[in-house]
């Protein structure tokens, strides 16, 4: 990786993906997006276009910094628009033959100092990156939901990651306000390798203690520290993503904790999906 990354390009524009494009035009980088249709784009724009205007009503942000930043966000149907790019940032769906597919166009596209990052939270960095020719040039760049909101960023170096792209990934994360952590390409990375079976275990006290989510997140809330109760922050982060990577953990790591619970596994089969539905745990 060679000078300084001045032009990005987000492949997927549905919730991470506007997210982290978002976070990109507020820095001042200039930033290609790119969906599958017209409508879609222009869709996660005007999504982004409204994040920002909340941002100048809270008096976070001038008026014509958000102008700004909306007009540095350009958008593509056409993944060759993405070969000026310095890194390419990919949230698409979290399934491997497709990251897969797209990572070996990106390699065929993309400059070869360009750095390719996937925002995979569950799957193997090593495995989307064999898909390329030149697999030192990809990492990982774990952003959690709402990337514009959650600090974190998790840099996942896979098995032939050089030095020089994981370090201009970890500088850029923190160029864009997020406060970087280096980790290595294991099942979870850092966060959800410890927050799942540990959301898992709280869950199960559910019925094994026969406690209401209420006193449940009340006892964890008030003694333990913790800024939200299980029970309301698997309702915010959706109940179906929740059982998914649990489920995505399971499988590589075969720990009976990583393992949704029966009882979210019945919730997810029932549509009750949290806020995003308006029941979970709780009705909202």
């Amino acid at each position: 990786m060679s000078g300084e990354i001045r032009r990005v390009g987000v492949v997927g524009l549905g919730a991470m993906g506007a997210g982290i494009a978002q976070l990109c035009v507020e820095a001042g980088v200039d930033t290609v997006g790119r969906e599958v249709t017209a409508e879609l784009g222009e869709s996660a724009r005007e999504r982004i276009g409204h994040f920002l205007t909340r941002k100048v009503e809270k008096g976070q942000l001038e008026q014509g910094a958000r102008d700004d930043a909306v007009a540095r966000l350009s958008l593509t149907t056409d993944l060759e628009d993405l070969a000026g790019c310095d890194l390419v940032v990919e949230a698409i769906v979290e399934e491997l033959a497709p990251k897969r597919e797209l990572f070996a166009e990106l390699d065929r596209i993309c400059r070869p100092d360009a750095v390719l990052a996937t925002n995979t939270s569950a799957l193997s960095v090593t495995e989307i990156a064999a898909a390329t020719a030149r697999p030192e040039r990809v990492v990982g760049m774990h952003f959690f939901n709402p990337a514009p909101l959650m600090p974190l960023v998790e840099i996942v170096r896979a098995e032939l990651t050089a030095d020089g792209p994981f370090e201009a990934a970890y500088a850029f994360g923190e160029r864009i306000g997020k406060t970087p952590i280096r980790c290595n390409d294991t099942p979870g990375f850092v966060v959800n390798r410890v927050l799942i079976p540990l959301l898992n275990d709280c869950l199960r006290v559910l019925d094994e203690a026969r406690v209401t989510p209420e006193d449940l997140d009340k006892g964890m809330v008030n003694g333990a520290g913790w800024p939200m109760g299980p029970c309301a922050l698997v309702d915010l982060v959706g109940i179906d993503v929740h059982v998914h990577a649990s489920e995505a953990l399971w499988e590589k790591l075969r720990e009976p904790r990583m393992a949704p619970p029966p009882r979210l596994v019945a919730m997810r089969n029932a549509g009750l999906l949290g806020r995003k539905t308006g029941r979970g745990f709780y009705s909202y």
